[in-house]
């Protein structure tokens, strides 16, 4: 899939646009049940485009579309979100997803976004970081990727760093893809079949979660959402081929994001404490391992 000239040209098309508030209708219920919150919202520019990095929470959909709303609501602010190759597989999935302005998540898409003067949404993690196994919550699985800091140097980007948090305490995993390629056997079959391959390795293996009573209900967890200090890439243009320059920017956007998770966490043991009604905090454990504290 590649851009015409014209999509080029008008940055958050008006059709783009008008999904997006059918969008916002789409999302009433999960705004009433997951209540969420944001910090630095208000401290957006949304008249000058970015790159938006942020964290992956686990299954990747519970969150993402109040993030998108939020800014849509409070700043008219429309994201164009690259995505992983695998859901342009799936044929209703995938036209729902271009009617919403998201686009396969590589360079090319990427270059015609930033020259159409786009503001775009990007995780680096990817589907492993969707399909994190027990123990990863709230963590950056970035593997060694460079991309997404390679293209902003080279189109001058700037990049706002953003953390979600409370969507990986929605369920307890009772298996995950660690567990799967434990057994010799499976792994054996998967491997023969050609199914591993398929599954990159078992990245995109998805961990088996229960939510409120033991079911794929998730939990009525609050979501928090933070927006990060911009930074700005607009000096190191001619620095994109350079990898040390490359790594560098990376782990000052990594750092921004981890700084905003330990923040968001501290809020929401505080909130849990102070704001949510007993029925919340009963079906949301304080900690991740399913038990009250």
């Amino acid at each position: 899939m590649r851009f015409s000239a014209r999509s080029r040209r008008e940055p958050a098309s008006r059709k783009v646009r008008s999904y997006q508030e059918a969008a916002r209708r789409m999302t009433v219920p999960g705004r009433l049940y997951f209540r969420p919150e944001f910090v630095g919202l208000g401290d957006l520019d949304p008249a000058k485009p970015a790159l938006f990095v942020g964290n992956h929470t686990r299954y990747g959909l519970l969150d993402v579309p109040l993030m998108l709303d939020g800014l849509y609501q409070h700043h008219g602010l429309v994201l164009r979100s690259l995505g992983d190759r695998a859901h342009f597989a799936v044929p209703g999935w995938r036209s729902f997803l271009e009617r919403n302005g998201v686009v396969p998540g590589n360079a090319a898409n990427c270059d015609a976004l930033m020259e159409a003067g786009e503001s775009i949404l990007v995780f680096p993690g990817g589907a492993r970081e969707v399909f994190r196994r027990r123990g990863e919550e709230h963590t950056l699985i970035w593997k060694k990727r460079l991309g997404f800091v390679r293209l902003a140097l080279r189109h001058g980007y700037d990049i706002v760093p953003f953390a979600s948090y409370g969507a990986d305490h929605c369920y307890t995993v009772i298996a995950d893809g660690a567990d799967i390629l434990e057994r010799p056997r499976l792994k054996g079959y998967l491997k023969k079949t050609g199914m591993l391959d398929l599954l990159r390795g078992g990245d995109v293996l998805p961990p088996i979660g229960k939510g409120v009573a033991s079911t794929a209900i998730p939990r009525p967890e609050r979501f928090y959402f933070s927006f990060g200090e911009r930074i700005s890439t607009a000096g190191l243009m001619d620095r994109a081929g350079d990898e040390s320059t490359l790594w560098q920017v990376r782990e000052r956007v990594a750092e921004s994001i981890e700084r905003q998770l330990d923040h968001l966490g501290e809020m929401r043991g505080m909130d849990r404490r102070e704001n949510w009604g007993w029925v919340r905090r009963r079906l949301c454990p304080a900690g991740l391992d399913g038990d009250e504290a």
